[in-house]
């Protein structure tokens, strides 16, 4: 008899296994295989198995996506916001509403009411939401930001809710990607469902199950680019085990499911000081900056500090196509006056203007149709007093002597042609070192710099003045501007800005160090460079930026206004102000952009930047 109970015993167990192993199958299947390329077809068994498990998992929702965050150079959070918010299962919240057995219709009108008022919504509003639910699904609210995101719940609100004790209705936590309490930032870009790239360029890890077609991934910014890197090993969700009639499983209450990893998520410990990025967004707005880019660099390294592009998100935001997703500071456009200073460190290199020369000014150049921007002219003036009243004539002078060959290689020189973002540099081994994939440019969506559209573009005179003073085919990135100062206070030497510092595991330990970097270009003179911030200095003292000298830190600058043609009349400008301070210690090189401006507007980049210092020297 005890024998046969035995038997008896590892039968049951033996078809118990094989239960739960098929139950587990069931779950693990991903429910993204369909048809990948033109050559994998799944079996259609396997298309079986896919249905019965996403009848089991259609009771599930994400807590936690599980991809890597973004924090700033001290460690606070960019991404990552974790708070307690109300989820509704309508596959349980059925058996509630129609539960005429067990308490009266006026019951589960009055619970309903009572949640209504909880959720600050009223009660029609909530019983047509519940009753429109197919699948598990927060209960959501509106952004500034053109999103929907879980309402964050108070302690009052989880202990009133909890006490209604509502079938379905559950308190959970969940993680919030972008947190409510800052603005996007262009620079840390976003993520969306993307399934033809997954398709594309990941189609082995769907394969295996590790992917699914509906996983978001990076449309922009570091989002996109740190991708192979910080997107998710597995999420956390809560779920209810259903059965194929779509019922709960008797005895199952909600059950937390989470990867077990101590490495995973990753860190991204980027170079921003959100402080001042946050204060920056904020007085961008204020002062209605509708187009144009706010760009700080670090003067030791080159790191970025702040990087805020206007407008703010687009409605566009989360769907499969980011293409209206801009970082101007990222854009090259026409750099108008501020490339006389590459004019200028052209002629001094070239040894064809000294400090005691003088030009005349009188309005006009007498060729190529050029003038200057004051009418009458500013007389006879050096190069450096040129370059602080910003007189077109001194600068087209200056650009015949150098030639177009000379500029060109100058121009190289100080970073404004190509990028000058941060790239992993090529090993010099086959051996592949680190862990960071082998082509990074921590920045992709940096546009190239340029001084002609082509390299070896034919330079009539007309071309070569126009190029000189920013117009005609020059183009730069307010990056490559805000960079162009910090070459010139290391003496010439072109730093590579970062976006990021370091990776860290989830445990803390380092996983890769983001190293600082120069470019291998020619180096203008140190002798030139100190020339150049000089004059920046006389920009501010007795030049365009004089209205702005005033304020806690004494600064050097330099303006630019490039003039836009539509149909022959210049009717739009983009106005520039780039520059440094403080003079005695500088800590910070900023560059500000506001593009498409009225042509008898004041230069509100001149203004923005006063204040960029204004707001960092608070934060001393």
């Amino acid at each position: 008899m005890i024998k046969r109970l035995k038997q008896l015993t590892v039968i049951i167990t033996i078809i118990l296994c094989i239960y739960m192993i098929r139950l587990a199958y069931y779950q693990l299947v991903p429910s993204s295989w369909t048809t990948i390329g033109h050559s994998k077809q799944v079996p259609q068994q396997l298309a079986q198995w896919k249905k019965v498990a996403t009848i089991q998992r259609q009771q599930a929702i994400v807590l936690d996506s599980g991809r890597g965050n973004f924090y700033d150079r001290f460690g606070q959070s960019i991404t990552g916001e974790q708070y307690y918010t109300v989820a509704f299962f309508p596959a349980i919240i059925s058996r509630w509403l129609d539960s005429s057995k067990e308490q009266s219709i006026e019951q589960v009108q009055l619970q309903l009411a009572q949640l209504a008022n909880i959720l600050q919504t009223n009660q029609k509003e909530l019983t047509k939401y519940i009753l429109s639910l197919q699948s598990p699904s927060f209960w959501m609210r509106e952004t500034d930001s053109y999103r929907k995101v879980p309402a964050a719940l108070t302690n009052e609100q989880i202990a009133e809710i909890t006490a209604l004790q509502l079938d379905g209705v559950r308190i959970l936590p969940y993680e919030n990607r972008y947190i409510t309490a800052f603005k996007h930032k262009h620079m840390i870009g976003f993520v969306s469902e993307h399934p033809e790239w997954i398709i594309t360029n990941d189609a082995s890890a769907l394969i295996k199950g590790k992917r699914k077609l509906t996983d978001s991934i990076g449309g922009s910014g570091l989002e996109q680019t740190l991708e192979p890197l910080i997107h998710s090993i597995g999420a956390t969700t809560a779920s209810y085990f259903m059965d194929g009639k779509k019922m709960p499983l008797a005895g199952l209450d909600v059950r937390i499911r989470q990867p077990q990893n101590r490495y995973y998520p990753l860190q991204v410990m980027t170079t921003l000081d959100l402080t001042l990025q946050n204060k920056l967004e904020r007085y961008a707005d204020q002062v209605s900056l509708g187009e144009g880019a706010i760009v700080v660099l670090d003067i030791k390294n080159a790191d970025i500090i702040a990087m805020v592009s206007k407008p703010d998100l687009p409605p566009v935001f989360q769907t499969s196509d980011g293409s209206e997703w801009i970082n101007h500071a990222l854009t090259a456009i026409a750099p108008g006056s501020i490339y006389k200073l590459v004019t200028a460190a052209a002629a001094l290199e070239a040894g064809v203007v000294h400090d005691e020369e003088r030009f005349i000014c009188n309005g006009s150049y007498g060729k190529y149709k050029l003038t200057c921007w004051k009418k009458d002219g500013h007389g006879a003036l050096t190069w450096r007093e040129g370059m602080a009243h910003s007189c077109n004539i001194v600068f087209a002078n200056l650009a015949e002597r150098v030639g177009s060959a000379r500029l060109q290689l100058t121009a190289e020189a100080l970073g404004m042609t190509g990028k000058v973002g941060w790239i992993k540099q090529q090993s010099s081994t086959k051996k592949k070192t680190g862990k960071l994939p082998q082509a990074l440019r921590l920045l992709q969506e940096e546009e190239y710099g340029r001084i002609y559209l082509t390299d070896d573009e034919q330079v009539d005179g007309g071309m070569l003045v126009q190029s000189s003073i920013g117009q005609r085919d020059v183009a730069i990135t307010p990056l490559q501007a805000a960079n162009l100062v910090v070459t010139l206070l290391h003496q010439g030497q072109v730093l590579q800005p970062r976006s990021v510092r370091e990776i860290r595991y989830a445990d803390g330990q380092l996983m890769e160090r983001i190293q600082e970097q120069s470019t291998h270009r020619a180096r203008i003179k140190p002798s030139t460079a100190y020339a150049l911030l000089e004059s920046m200095q006389s920009v501010m003292q007795i030049g365009t930026g004089k209205s702005i000298a005033g304020g806690k830190w004494k600064l050097a600058g330099k303006s630019g206004t490039a003039e836009l043609e539509k149909n022959g009349q210049k009717t739009k400008v983009h106005q520039w102000f780039i520059g440094y301070g403080p003079i005695e210690q500088p800590r910070y090189a900023v560059a500000v952009v506001s593009k498409n401006r009225s042509a008898a507007s004041n230069n509100q980049a001149m203004q923005i930047f006063r204040q960029v210092f204004e707001l960092a020297a608070e934060m001393e």
